[in-house]
């Protein structure tokens, strides 16, 4: 069960990324960012009133306000990367060095041991995620002009949002099941929290058709469900497990693209897809 929820959560985050990529490039980041964590924590809220809470434990709140901060920022660098019309720069970095930070954490730290398979499995992702999402195009795509270059910049965005999305996973791993899913919803608070300086500093973007103000809110519930969904994954498995399921999500991106936007599949492509395939095979297997 653990593994299909958390390739249920990398969907959610895929069609959100999807979504949020291509809305955070008609309305300013800022806006996308932050009506999506408000539109999340209405949904945690949802959630966690109707699933009621054995026990909501202080530890378990703070863990999950953690994750929130985490979710927060890697939302925020992400989507500012993606306005710059970066996907392939962004996304391929952002994933796979938050994978990697994540599993390190977990087997260094928190005591997952996992299997040769499974450790297969993780290796086989890395490189997997890399070329699903056309890291080497965005690679060769900057010029070797640094930071300061739209590809360095976009490559600085991806680095941070990575830093978030480690932490997100890590924190909310922490939370214990008797809390329920306020643990999410502390989290949505935190960023929500986080990003209102931003947010004010850029009010007059907020002024939008009502549509697109509402497509922000819907893109970050369906990221709240995304993140229920891995908090429950986390619960029945390794973390270094759930992470890496739950991370293949620039997977649907790549094919929603090929499927709605006729995007040129590339052999590279084809190969990640492949290999993520057989990730995932290897890590249920472990």
């Amino acid at each position: 069960m653990g593994p299909l929820l958390a390739l249920a959560s990398a969907a959610c985050y895929g069609v959100v990324d999807f979504a949020g990529g291509l809305l955070s490039r008609r309305v300013h980041f800022a806006v996308v960012t932050f009506l999506g964590q408000i539109g999340g924590l209405l949904v945690a809220l949802v959630a966690a009133l109707a699933l009621p809470a054995e026990a909501v434990r202080s530890t378990d709140v703070l863990w999950g306000a953690l994750s929130g901060a985490g979710s927060g920022t890697a939302m925020h660098f992400l989507n500012r990367g993606l306005s710059r019309g970066a996907m392939s720069v962004v996304i391929p970095v952002s994933a796979v060095t938050g994978v990697a930070l994540s599993v390190l954490c977990g087997v260094f730290f928190l005591g997952d041991r996992p299997s040769p398979l499974a450790w297969l499995g993780i290796c086989v992702t890395v490189p997997a995620l890399w070329l699903v999402s056309g890291g080497g195009i965005g690679a060769r795509g900057g010029g070797g002009g640094g930071a300061r270059t739209p590809a360095g910049q976009a490559s600085l965005d991806g680095l941070t949002a990575s830093l978030g999305v480690a932490v997100q996973y890590i924190g909310l791993a922490q939370a214990d099941p008797v809390s329920g899913l306020w643990p999410v919803a502390a989290g949505r608070i935190a960023a929500v929290v986080l990003l209102l300086p931003t947010a004010l500093r850029y009010v007059p973007e907020f002024r939008q058709p009502r549509k697109r103000l509402g497509q922000a809110a819907v893109i970050g519930a369906g990221a709240a469900l995304g993140l229920i969904l891995y908090l429950w994954a986390a619960q029945r498995q390794m973390l270094a497990v759930a992470v890496v399921l739950a991370s293949l999500y620039p997977a649907i991106p790549t094919v929603l693209g090929l499927a709605l936007l006729r995007e040129k599949v590339t052999p590279a492509q084809v190969t990640g897809l492949l290999s993520a395939g057989a990730a995932v095979i290897l890590l249920n297997l472990g």
